[in-house]
């Protein structure tokens, strides 16, 4: 389970989120794939904090790594 990530039917209809904000999760992949920065990314979304950021990265690299299947 993330640390992170927060899945609630009363934030967004259950969309993933960071944690605390209403920031969903998919927005930080959608910034990274078209080519902008985390830093970029966090001047956007000043609710998400670098460190939830970097947590998301690592969990997720882990669970490619493992072949955990995406939730």
């Amino acid at each position: 389970m993330s640390t992170v990530v927060n899945i609630d039917p009363e934030i967004l209809g259950g969309t993933p989120v960071f944690r605390g904000t209403r920031v969903p999760i998919v927005s930080l992949f959608d910034h990274l794939r078209g080519g902008y920065s985390i830093e970029y990314f966090l001047e956007d979304f000043p609710t998400v904090s670098r460190e939830q950021v970097d947590t998301l990265l690592k969990e997720a690299q882990s669970m490619t790594l493992s072949g955990a299947p995406a939730a």
